[in-house]
């Protein structure tokens, strides 16, 4: 991998990760378009400790509360209750589902998931489904002539149960072209909770995820010595400042804003990507990842 590769991955590492369009699937997508060998999934997972970096410091208060409280509430009952201290216990249940089937299909998530119609389809598939979710959060923010808004769940009232079916939903992130945002988000919104507990739950989840799955890659690429390690670290480095600027702007933009962009960009770019490869312009197979 060049260095200017790297700049170019990092910078769409950073840009996409957080927006639910998917990262991976345009990882992938900008290597299959610009010619390069597909950067491959302990790129991906590498880098995306830069812009998980980026979630820590953003949240740093948040985290540091959670943690604060968490670690204190197992040596004493009384703090069990407190909000703080059941967000940390929800984190680590709603991990579960990835941990499990991240272990289970990593070889299908470095091979057959990284073919391109399957990227195209999870791109459309997807976006219907944020979209229909974004409407029926548009439908409850509304008043109408004879109805008043819908109150929306906070986090506060996250529980057990859909702890773990957000935790479900970003499994499905697993694939390209889902999008971990996406999914949760697209979770939280069909649950009832407000654009900003859903995105705001979606990033604490990916943290431990995202950190243990870099991690683990990064021991495999450190005794297989298959990754070019100056322009990765270049890259994640990059994802890092940009993701920062990112989520600043995302966190905003949700709390007035319709997901309805991201949408029409998801189906549009997933149907592209199937003429492309139907005419035979883009091969749907990834090509041997640089070393």
């Amino acid at each position: 991998m060049s260095w200017f590769e790297s700049l170019i991955l990092g910078l769409v590492q950073g840009l996409t990760e957080f927006l639910p369009v998917s990262s991976s699937a345009h990882l992938r997508l900008t290597a299959a378009f610009s010619g390069w060998e597909d950067p491959g999934a302990a790129f991906t997972a590498i880098t995306q400790i830069g812009t998980e970096a980026a979630v820590l410091i953003y949240f740093r208060k948040d985290i540091g509360r959670i943690l604060s409280a968490w670690t204190r509430s197992l040596t004493n009952k009384e703090l069990r209750g407190d909000p703080d201290a059941r967000m940390g216990w929800l984190v680590i249940v709603g991990s579960i589902p990835i941990g499990v089937l991240g272990v289970t299909l990593k070889d299908q998530i470095e091979g057959p998931f990284r073919d391109l119609r399957i990227t195209a389809t999870m791109l459309i598939g997807m976006g219907i489904v944020l979209g229909v979710a974004d409407r029926l959060a548009a439908r409850d923010e509304k008043s109408g002539r004879h109805r008043a808004p819908k109150q929306r769940k906070a986090l506060e009232d996250l529980g057990v149960r859909d702890g773990l079916i957000y935790g479900a939903c970003q499994a499905m992130a697993l694939v390209p072209g889902v999008s971990r945002s996406g999914a949760t988000i697209s979770g939280g919104l069909f649950m009832g909770y407000t654009r900003e507990a859903a995105a705001r739950y979606s990033f604490l989840l990916a943290i431990p995820a995202v950190l243990a799955s870099g991690v683990f890659e990064l021991k495999d690429a450190t005794e297989g010595g298959h990754v070019s390690w100056g322009p990765t670290i270049f890259a994640t480095v990059i994802a890092f400042a940009v993701g920062y600027a990112v989520i600043a702007w995302f966190m905003k933009f949700i709390t007035t804003k319709s997901f309805m962009p991201f949408v029409y960009y998801r189906i549009a770019l997933g149907i592209l990507i199937i003429v492309l490869v139907s005419t035979g312009a883009l091969s749907p197979h990834a090509a041997e990842s640089a070393g």
